[in-house]
């Protein structure tokens, strides 16, 4: 267990709204690393995002998996009893999107970019990584951060500050992303802007 990672309390109750506030604070504090509880039995599934999915995701939220989730039966069983939540083939439809540290970031121009009128009705990607601090490092600046933020997630690819900005172009609409390893979590919301910190 990392250093970040949060023993799993006995009220599950309890479990979850840590998670939340945690989850609500990376998204809102751009560049902070939060833990999570995690449940180091989770099973099939990494214990960072099934944190995260008994957080965020219900019967009614639509769910798309990256192919090395979608191709485990186990996983995709876990998803079904533990949230209920439908699966979905086209990343454009889906509410939530988990993907595995074995799986690149998908192309997020695939995923709900929401609407002019409805934002909010974009996709959620929830991407585990190799780490949260030794990536590259990258600048963070925007709402959240007084003047700017160095993070270094790793897994991310070496075009992503490009491919961020092509979606931070698109704001209000967008992705927002969630990073999560070894028992933490990082928020990078469509406001954010991203640069390189050049060396």
């Amino acid at each position: 267990m990392t250093a970040f990672a949060t023993q799993q309390p006995a009220d599950p109750v309890f479990r979850a709204q840590a998670n939340f506030r945690a989850l609500m604070d990376a998204l809102s504090r751009p560049g902070t690393i939060q833990r999570l509880v995690v449940d180091e039995d989770a099973g099939a599934i990494d214990a960072d995002l099934a944190a995260i999915a008994l957080t965020l995701i219900d019967h009614e939220t639509s769910l798309w998996l990256s192919p090395s989730l979608a191709d485990d039966r186990k996983v995709r069983e876990w998803l079904a009893f533990a949230t209920g939540a439908p699966l979905v083939d086209a990343p454009e439809r889906a509410a939530f999107a988990l993907v595995a540290e074995a799986d690149p970031l998908p192309d997020l121009r695939a995923f709900g970019q929401g609407t002019q009128e409805y934002p909010d009705r974009s996709t959620t990607i929830v991407k585990a990584c190799g780490g949260l601090t030794h990536g590259p490092r990258l600048a963070c600046s925007g709402p959240g951060i007084k003047t700017s933020a160095t993070v270094a997630p790793a897994g991310l690819g070496a075009d992503f500050v490009e491919r961020w900005a092509e979606n931070r172009a698109l704001f209000p609409r967008g992705v927002d992303l969630i990073l999560c390893a070894g028992g933490a979590v990082m928020g990078m919301p469509r406001t954010l802007t991203i640069k390189r910190v050049e060396v």
